[in-house]
């Protein structure tokens, strides 16, 4: 990731936490955001208003689990800490209750291959991993597994994942699969959706491997 400027991911860790809400893909403070820094990575607090944040309320953790300062780190730190150990192409993590993913995922459905930007995440689909109780271990190890070969999954009964190269890829990202799962949804309404094929999937992922990396 190069020199990481530390007060200006700080800063942009508290603007995208205020991004996600703005476009509508969080409620309240729900969601939580983390990028790597140095040997660790920085994450947003947990149960502040994202109105009330501030700097030096981000809190700055260790892949050991070891945290610094007087503010604790979300609820959900276990998952980003294991996708940020676990996947060195991933630079920054965004978690959200978007409507139309978390509707989805309270059926522990998947988003099919009904449309080719869903090689955006990575693959043919966008999987749904098992439910499991937040800030547990259990969840952090079903994301993981959903995330293999991926760049966001879905969370069953509870919201979804985007990873990025950096904040603004994984924000980018987040919206996106928003914007596939209402479109799955609305699809649904009006009958069994038509999947794109295994080939015509690959041809979406030959194409956009560079469209993706450029995103960074």
């Amino acid at each position: 990731m190069g020199q990481v400027d530390e007060a200006a991911l700080r800063s942009e860790i508290i603007d995208r936490c205020r991004e996600m809400n703005a476009t509508g893909i969080n409620q309240g403070s729900s969601g939580n955001v983390s990028a790597r820094c140095g040997d660790g990575f920085l994450i947003s607090p947990s149960a502040i208003p994202y109105d009330r944040l501030e700097p030096a309320m981000i809190v700055s953790m260790g892949f050991d689990g070891s945290w610094e300062g007087a503010f604790k780190p979300s609820s959900e730190w276990r998952f980003h800490l294991d996708i940020l150990k676990t996947r060195p192409d991933v630079n920054a993590v965004v978690h959200a209750h978007p409507p139309h993913c978390t509707a989805l995922a309270i059926r522990g459905l998947a988003i099919p291959p009904v449309h080719y930007m869903v090689a955006v995440a990575g693959g043919h689909d966008v999987r749904c991993a098992p439910y499991a109780t937040f800030g547990s271990q259990e969840l952090s190890d079903h994301a993981v597994a959903a995330l293999d070969g991926r760049m966001a999954c879905l969370l069953a009964n509870h919201g979804m994942i985007a990873c990025g190269f950096n904040l603004a890829h994984a924000m980018w990202l987040a919206v996106e699969v928003e914007a596939l799962a209402r479109q799955y949804i609305l699809a649904l309404q009006t009958g069994e959706p038509v999947l794109l094929s295994p080939e015509q999937m690959d041809e979406a992922l030959e194409k956009f491997g560079s469209y993706v990396k450029g995103a960074s």
